[in-house]
């Protein structure tokens, strides 16, 4: 799990959409929908015959998502579920955010879990109070982390096995609404729509105006002030997610190599990677989300073996090797899908 959220100011800001002109296609109408929500911005284009204004849907989407699923939101479902009140019966969007963070959790071996805050607060990598970390510390927090301490009961209740635990799914909420997001414009109608959430993103159809897939570009890690786009991509009936914490790596004052900080869930203690920056592609964001987390913490290996076996998923990882050249790896399948002509 990476030391500090993606909802952090140093989420890696890869989007990047060709968002060229407006116009009509046949019968279809292209709206253009903008603005703030869950701590970033969004951007959704659709093509509908529907001259319906979808922005209070969308405003809607992100309100009971933040009501269900926001920490900063002092009386949200999750937000009292930390403080101890077990009388909180979940709606069915938590349900579904749980199920799939266990799902992710079990697959990952752990290395996604939404309840290392406690970790992350200690070693001084979130909001919360640093603490002075040995091995006594770590052992009694670790009594604090693990989801498989955590079960969604029959009359979806939380139970958790140690007391003072808490749940946080700000690495994989941002996915779930912009799952949330396309599924309203496809009940509304839309055939043809490219939705953003904070760089996580879901497509359905095509650019109509282009008449070719959406066009989406991911940042290049090297540059430190500004940006610049690495790969071009087309994407549709697609989802993406990306993490990356590259502009808070430190220099080992012995080798002089480049390593970012990252705490294992596991073991409760920090260690040091060169995964830079990764994207993955899912039928669900929420799911790519998920998995593009837990690959910023774990080995290079035993993500490729993740990758290489399960064929819903493609991805795309930019990593430090050996020397401490920048490297990348990416699947046959995200391959397939880079735009040539950069």
């Amino acid at each position: 799990m990476r030391a500090s959220s993606k909802f952090s100011g140093f989420l890696l800001s890869l989007f990047f959409v060709l968002l060229l002109g407006c116009g009509e296609t046949a019968s279809l109408r292209e709206h253009v929908y903008q603005g703030g929500a869950l701590g970033t911005s969004y951007s959704i284009k659709v093509f509908t015959a529907d001259t319906t204004d979808l922005q209070p849907a969308i405003d809607s989407v992100f309100r009971v998502v933040n009501q269900s699923l926001s920490t900063y939101l002092p009386d949200s479902d999750i937000s009292r579920i930390n403080r101890g009140d077990t009388g909180v019966q979940v709606d069915k969007m938590f349900a579904e955010v749980f199920k799939m963070s266990v799902q992710i959790y079990r697959e990952t071996d752990g290395y996604f879990d939404p309840t290392v805050g406690v970790l992350v607060d200690a070693w001084g990598f979130g909001p919360g109070a640093a603490l002075e970390m040995d091995s006594t510390r770590v052992d009694s927090l670790r009594e604090y982390v693990g989801l498989g301490k955590v079960r969604l009961t029959p009359d979806s209740r939380i139970a958790m096995q140690q007391k003072g635990m808490r749940l946080d799914f700000n690495a994989i909420a941002k996915g779930y609404a912009v799952d949330r997001l396309g599924v309203m414009l496809e009940q509304k109608g839309a055939a043809d729509y490219l939705v953003e959430v904070g760089g996580e993103l879901r497509t359905l159809g095509i650019n109509q105006i282009k008449e070719q897939p959406w066009v989406v570009g991911i940042d290049d890690p090297q540059v430190l002030e500004g940006r610049k786009i690495k790969q071009i991509i087309t994407l549709s009936d697609r989802a993406m997610a990306s993490s990356g914490n590259y502009r808070k790596f430190r220099v080992d004052s012995v080798s002089g190599k480049k390593y970012v900080h990252t705490i294992d869930p596991r073991t409760g203690y920090t260690k040091d990677s060169r995964i830079l920056a990764v994207s993955v592609l899912a039928e669900t964001c929420m799911r790519a989300d998920g998995f593009a987390t837990a690959f910023m913490a774990m080995d290079l290996e035993a993500s490729k073996r993740i990758l290489e076996a399960d064929d819903s998923l493609e991805g795309y990882i930019i990593y430090l090797d050996e020397s401490g050249a920048t490297t990348e790896y990416m699947t046959p399948g995200f391959k397939a899908v880079l735009q040539q002509d950069m």
